[in-house]
């Protein structure tokens, strides 16, 4: 089985860009402005949205929770329109059939990138303020998207469509079997908690340094297995979206993304009875589960945006979109946005009724961000990766 021809250059998707900046946006400032409109307000939904914007403790799900999966989705869902150029050159058709030579010029650019990922996640993690080896944190947020984002590269690479889905089967069901049957000294099989879990005991056992929470951490060495899973479905999302065909116009695939992202919630809703859902963990039920979500939010994005032709609205997520990792960086603590806002806005903002100060100072961070972003975007200067 292979994967369907391209008949045509696809365009970049505008819904791409405007759904990770949109997923960015809560990372940078948005979740403070919801914070602080419940805190004044004390509207019921957004109580209840303030709440979805903290990560649960262990099992379980929250929308805070989908942020990070879904921008490795994405980085997924990107990797078949940027082979584009380079299976147009060659003459194929699919990843799997590049020539031996253009694919080793792809490691190498794939390996750099992921070292780059990492290195950028350490400096996040405070790697610039050295204090010791055993003080050090290796594992991080942007390392995860690196090596899970190359290695669903590699079976793109070098597997057809049947090949990427078996992959997937594997990975997700090895990872179930592996946290269920394998025995932690101590704990026995199957044991998934923070303590004695199998993906806890591996990151004891394996990962360098500090761990984030001394005895786990969430961005560990097992549990970025599954996130290649969580990759994948981005990839082969990416490849139907590319794939040109008379009989699926773009309304078509919107839908059926939207109904396959209701099918994996529902399975992995399932799962969750025997594999709860969980994050730290990356559970393979949180895999399908946030994985349906995931198709969800860019279903509605791609019917919106592209389809549809509704564009400008998202504009201010296309900005945050494409220098998602630049804001990222900056919003870590790289850069203090909330210094410039107060020197630019802050007497504006104490001439407001106190009880609404907090609201809009978080709404000055985010005007600044995007000030900030929009100069960057108007000069096309992109922090590449």
């Amino acid at each position: 089985m292979t994967t369907p021809a391209i008949t045509q250059t696809p365009k970049r998707l505008v819904s791409l860009d405007a759904l990770r900046g949109f997923d960015m946006f809560w990372i940078m400032s948005g979740e403070q402005i919801i914070h602080t409109l419940a805190k004044v307000t004390q509207w019921p939904v957004l109580l209840w949205f303030s709440g979805q914007l903290h990560h649960t403790e262990w099992n379980g799900i929250t929308f805070y929770d989908m942020i990070f999966p879904l921008f490795l989705f994405i980085a997924g869902v990107s990797m078949p329109y940027s082979m584009s150029n380079k299976m147009g050159k060659a003459g194929v058709e699919s990843a799997d059939q590049l020539p031996s030579k253009t694919k080793r010029g792809i490691y190498l650019s794939m390996l750099r990138r992921t070292l780059i990922l990492i290195l950028l996640g350490m400096v996040v993690n405070g790697a610039l303020k050295f204090n010791g080896y055993e003080n050090t944190r290796f594992a991080s947020v942007l390392g995860r998207i690196g090596l899970a984002w190359f290695f669903a590269g590699l079976i793109y690479l070098n597997f057809n469509l049947r090949g990427q889905i078996l992959w997937l089967g594997g990975i997700l069901i090895g990872y179930w079997a592996a946290m269920l049957f394998i025995p932690v000294p101590g704990y026995g099989a199957g044991v998934l908690t923070m303590q004695g879990s199998l993906e806890s005991y591996i990151d004891r056992l394996l990962l360098p340094g500090r761990l984030h929470d001394k005895i786990h951490d969430p961005e560990g060495i097992l549990s970025t297995i599954p996130a290649i899973g969580t990759a994948l479905l981005g990839v082969f999302t990416g490849s139907f979206l590319k794939w040109q065909s008379p009989r699926w116009p773009m309304y078509k695939k919107g839908l059926l993304l939207f109904g396959a992202g209701l099918v994996l919630i529902a399975i992995g809703s399932l799962w969750d009875l025997n594999f709860p859902i969980n994050k730290r963990l990356w559970s393979s039920s949180f895999v399908l589960y946030v994985g349906g979500w995931s198709l969800i939010f860019l279903s509605v994005f791609y019917l919106v945006i592209d389809v549809a032709g509704f564009k400008k609205w998202a504009i201010p997520f296309v900005w945050i979109g494409t220098n998602s990792i630049l804001i990222y960086l900056c919003s870590e603590g790289l850069v203090d946005f909330g210094h410039t806002a107060g020197f630019l806005l802050g007497g504006l903002v104490h001439l407001t009724p106190v009880a609404w100060q907090a609201v809009w100072t978080a709404v000055s961070v985010t005007l600044v961000q995007l000030v900030f972003l929009y100069i960057l975007y108007r000069n096309k200067l992109f922090l590449k990766v």
